[in-house]
């Protein structure tokens, strides 16, 4: 029955993307070819509403198809065209799904900074180009070491990015960790946080550099698996019983505008002591959701 079920949701999800990816391109090519910044801008909330359509579908999907429980506490007042950070917590491909279900049509369409050898994802890659979800180069140490230059390409496209977010409603998500949570990874960074890895705070940095007083609140999210960490397999397979987040309004730290995180030691070391502080509390949250949740969730099935 697992493996029928896994197969009737991929299909639905696949037949979903075909048809709304078609739309979603053609407007992005009318988009493209319009002769002024204000009539592509007014393209925007045709783009976006057919990625909520595609969102809704899935969503749908999931929910008639497998039990899962998505238990929210919700310390925060979402505006559908507020300007949003939303910092999270990063242990598998189901994050994304979870956050989806839980915030489209209630804040602005969420945005992700992908690696670029995403863009070749059949479909998708395009459709995350035609929304300007930023691809980012994602170097290692060594690469920029060789090639300082290479660390400059990723600060100009989230500079660029976050330009044309300035003038949409728009809801940037920063997995703070960089990459999925493992056992593995968190031995060998030596965290100091039980369920976290090492916040990375320069991308956080670079965001609030470049959008200033364009963002309006900082959304806090926490999220939790009481049956340990799932694979996208075991979403579409039904075997995840019950995901726990928890949602946090967060003003935006105005001391923390305007500084520069490369060349001011000073101010990257504040930067990284606020970040440092986050983490701590939110390494905490994810404890108390394992015990059995915090304040009083609105409960939703995925």
């Amino acid at each position: 029955m697992s493996l029928l079920r896994l197969s009737l949701i991929f299909l639905l999800i696949a037949l979903n993307t075909v048809v709304h990816v078609g739309p979603l391109l053609a407007v992005a090519l009318l988009k493209a070819l319009l002769p002024s910044a204000r009539l592509r801008r007014a393209s925007d909330p045709l783009l976006t509403g057919i990625a909520e359509s595609w969102i809704s579908v899935n969503s749908w999907a999931l929910g008639q198809l497998t039990a899962t429980r998505i238990d929210v506490a919700m310390d925060a007042r979402l505006h559908a065209d507020g300007h949003y950070l939303m910092l999270a917590n990063h242990q598998s491909w189901v994050d994304i799904i979870v956050m989806q279900k839980v915030f489209n049509r209630r804040i602005p369409l969420m945005r992700f900074f992908l690696k670029r050898q995403l863009f070749w994802v059949p479909l998708l890659g395009l459709a995350w180009w035609a929304l300007d979800f930023p691809f980012m180069g994602r170097y290692t140490k060594k690469q920029i070491a060789r090639r300082p230059e290479l660390a400059g390409r990723d600060i100009e496209a989230t500079r660029r990015a976050c330009e044309k977010f300035r003038a949409i409603p728009v809801s940037i998500v920063n997995f703070v960790e960089g990459t999925r949570f493992t056992p593995a990874k968190h031995a060998r960074q030596g965290a100091p946080y039980r369920h976290l890895l090492r916040p990375k705070a320069g991308g956080v940095a670079f965001v609030l550099d470049a959008m200033g007083s364009g963002l309006h609140a900082i959304l806090d999210v926490t999220i939790a698996y009481p049956g340990g960490r799932p694979s996208l397999a075991d979403l579409l397979g039904g075997r995840v019983r019950e995901v726990r987040m928890h949602v946090r309004e967060r003003p935006i730290p105005q001391e923390l505008l305007g500084g520069d995180y490369q060349n001011d030691r000073a101010f990257r070391v504040r930067f990284q002591q606020w970040m440092n502080g986050l983490w701590e509390e939110k390494d905490a949250m994810v404890e108390r959701l394992l015990a059995g949740g915090d304040g009083t969730p609105e409960a939703t099935r995925a």
